[in-house]
């Protein structure tokens, strides 16, 4: 367990990055890239960022539970203070933030924030699960420091379970700001995930406020079910609307099976009863195939790629507006996969020679990559 909180002065975590003189095989991945990457500071185990609406101001997570806010022009750094106490070990800690809709720092400064809970101990060891909070973020008028004000959970994973692998929670905010979407992993449990009384190994779809949405498909049944928008969901790791409102997820496979889903409605995913990869014991699962009931992956690879998260390009920097944009943490790159209306297809790998945990757009058009890790890179890619 490690508190979060923060003195909110500058933050030794974030660094410049240090010079690396490059090696023979950077030089040759580099010269396949239409991108140059510049170096811009490194982080503790960062796990996600976001540009909070149009302030150009960098918010980045660390898993051991510090947020971290960038200035537009990169000047200054600051810690934010009173954050929540996280579970952090195996795959838990501090997770997401997204702005909420409409923020400006100003009239709205509302943030949510993902992360892992402990909960209590029973015969089978500690229990723990994801959480949302949501919270006005309030940055003093000199810039120098900044605080969570108001801070409370929203959301929570149900039930509680051992194990601190498969969180998920990633959040996503409706293009019209109406709905709340987040990743509830099946906790490496498996078989939660076609179980609709619990909300592991689900999409949940919630109001801004957290509770379930009005018009969400299994809200006849009540409880957690009014809360689940998909499932049969494994680890999806990352979530973003396309410019028609479509809901898009990446969702790590076991052994091979890692997936590119269009997420619709009701709809079973199929984990664990049907995946296009096999268990880690080398144990087969059934493939995804016409007929079975599930809604198969639009793209799948195998061996794993490991995406990390997802963002689907916006800007004009790029010749790439409209296509799907993965992080890949043991693909150790970015892909980037062209979307057109409900299809997708490959289209680009590029090998960076390092896992990337995140993606991001910047203000500009620019791309942004988190990487993995404890001395995780900042970087910022723009046109070759």
């Amino acid at each position: 367990m490690t508190s979060a909180g923060g003195s909110g002065g500058a933050s030794p975590s974030e660094r410049p990055a240090a010079h690396r003189e490059d090696t023979t095989g950077e030089q040759a991945r580099s010269a396949n890239q239409p991108f140059t990457m510049s170096e811009i500071a490194t982080y503790d185990e960062p796990w996600a960022a976001d540009f909070l609406g149009d302030t150009g101001v960098l918010a980045v997570t660390e898993r051991r539970g510090r947020l971290l806010l960038r200035s537009r022009g990169g000047e200054r750094t600051i810690e934010v203070s009173d954050l929540p106490e996280v579970a952090y070990g195996g795959q838990g800690g501090l997770g997401d933030v997204v702005a909420g809709h409409g923020y400006d720092g100003v009239t709205n400064r509302r943030i949510y924030l993902s992360w892992a809970e402990a909960g209590p101990s029973g015969t089978g060891g500690a229990t723990s699960g994801g959480v949302v909070g949501s919270a006005d973020l309030l940055v003093a008028a000199d810039g120098a420091s900044a605080r969570l004000d108001g801070l409370r959970v929203i959301w929570r994973q149900e039930p509680k379970v051992t194990g601190q692998g498969h969180y998920s929670h990633r959040i996503a905010v409706s293009p019209d700001g109406r709905y709340l979407f987040v990743s509830s992993g099946e906790r490496q449990k498996m078989e939660p995930a076609q179980d609709l009384d619990n909300t592991l190994g689900t999409i949940v779809r919630l109001t801004p406020d957290g509770a379930p949405a009005p018009g969400n498909p299994f809200a006849s049944r009540g409880g957690a079910s009014a809360q689940i928008w998909s499932y049969g969901h494994r680890n999806v790791l990352g979530l973003a609307f396309d410019a028609d409102g479509r809901l898009w997820a990446t969702e790590m496979g076991p052994r091979g099976g890692d997936e590119l889903n269009l997420i619709e409605k009701g709809a079973n995913y199929g984990w664990p009863t049907a995946s296009n990869g096999s268990h880690y014991d080398g144990r087969d699962i059934p493939d995804h195939r016409a007929g079975d009931g599930f809604a198969a992956p639009k793209l799948w690879w195998n061996p794993s790629i490991s995406p990390g998260g997802l963002m689907i390009y916006s800007g004009s920097l790029f010749t790439w507006t409209g296509d799907a944009l993965v992080p890949a943490l043991s693909g150790s790159g970015l892909l980037r996969l062209p979307l057109a209306g409900t299809r997708a297809e490959k289209a680009d790998y590029w090998d960076l020679g390092f896992r990337v945990r995140e993606v991001e757009q910047g203000p500009d058009g620019s791309i942004y990559l988190l990487q993995d890790g404890p001395d995780g890179r900042l970087l910022r890619l723009t046109p070759r």
